[in-house]
């Protein structure tokens, strides 16, 4: 009599809700962290480089396994390795190189150049509320002109309250930038991450990229541009850098929690939540990002709550949870999709809003 399968350790469940805490955990201290280094001794393009290596660390010598994994694949004529085997950047990237750059310029350099920037001048507060906030709103409008994706009078209406939670929070940081604020300059910065972010879901979408092979692509790309760039203008003396007086201590934990954390965990994670969850119920687990960082930022790093930054919170969070309620109901007799299909690229929602 043939011996039973083990019983796994934890169940596809228990997986499915680990992998939800830890998105949702490392999203949040990602924007207080963030902020938080801001205050520190690195610049955004150190914070960015250190995001990067940290990331190539464990994603480029898997990228080189992938490709020669699907090789020895095309090489046996195996059914479909033929197009899996393409590659590029001498063999570290899985994807092709028009592929590899289109989604890397969005997904690994902009992002991070961006973000990081941002936080130089802006609380994390306001980060809260427009970079995972506005990503479903960029995210629509630039999948119904690429993608000829329609936006329903429903999802119109959630992106409108989403629209109008952007402006409490960053309206008025532009009424006082001819005070000589600069909150505004950060506002916007969030804003272009978060577009950013939504050009590369765009990207992966339209290429139906797998999240593990997208994430190696763009930090591959990312390692071979930005770094040797970075290192050039840092040498030449056009940008400051702080990485060779820093602590190590603090340079080894943001490789680590930037590059490590929010780039290789999350990654993984998100794409384990959205193969149990489906991509309906993970943006409304994903929601409660928002709420959970500004009031992180309040307890950790003692920013103030103001009433519009309350207000902007409940906007964005309703816009998203409406919108993606309405998606569900309508899509609710379709069969559910393979969790090949369901796979999306980290810190992003392309097929959720």
């Amino acid at each position: 009599m043939p011996a039973a399968p083990p019983t796994p350790f934890l169940s596809p469940r228990m997986l499915g809700i680990g992998a939800a805490v830890v998105t949702v955990l490392v999203w949040t201290a990602f924007i207080v962290i963030a902020r938080a280094s801001a205050g520190r001794s690195l610049t955004p393009f150190d914070l960015a480089c250190a995001r990067i290596c940290g990331a190539s660390l464990v994603l480029v010598p898997w990228g080189a396994w992938l490709v020669m994994k699907d090789r020895r694949a095309a090489a046996q004529g195996r059914a479909g390795a033929a197009v899996s085997s393409v590659s590029s950047f001498f063999g570290l990237s899985p994807l092709s190189l028009r592929v590899t750059a289109a989604a890397g310029i969005f997904g690994g350099v902009a992002y991070a150049m961006a973000a990081y920037s941002g936080f130089f001048f802006a609380p994390a507060g306001h980060a809260s509320v427009l970079m995972p906030g506005s990503l479903p709103l960029w995210t629509t409008l630039l999948a119904a002109l690429v993608l000829r994706d329609r936006i329903t009078p429903m999802r119109a209406l959630g992106l409108a309250m989403i629209v109008a939670g952007d402006l409490v929070v960053g309206g008025r940081s532009l009424l006082h930038a001819f005070e000589g604020g600069e909150v505004w300059k950060g506002d916007l910065l969030f804003m272009t991450a978060a577009f950013c972010w939504a050009c590369y879901s765009v990207v992966a979408r339209r290429h139906g990229l797998d999240a593990v092979r997208a994430t190696i692509a763009i930090t591959v790309f990312a390692l071979m541009t930005y770094v040797p760039v970075y290192a050039l203008l840092v040498a030449g003396g056009q940008v400051a850098s702080h990485l060779g007086t820093a602590p190590w201590r603090e340079v080894a934990f943001q490789m680590a929690f930037q590059g490590g954390g929010s780039v290789v965990i999350s990654g993984i994670t998100f794409t384990r939540m959205v193969q149990h969850f489906g991509p309906v119920r993970t943006t409304m687990i994903t929601a409660l990002v928002p709420g959970l960082s500004a009031f992180g930022a309040v307890i950790w790093l003692g920013e103030p709550l103001y009433w519009n930054l309350v207000a902007g919170l409940l906007l964005v969070t309703a816009g998203i949870l409406f919108g993606v309620q309405k998606t569900a109901a309508r899509t609710a007799p379709a069969p559910s999709a393979s969790p090949a299909s369901s796979s999306a690229p980290v810190m992003g929602r392309p097929n959720n809003v």
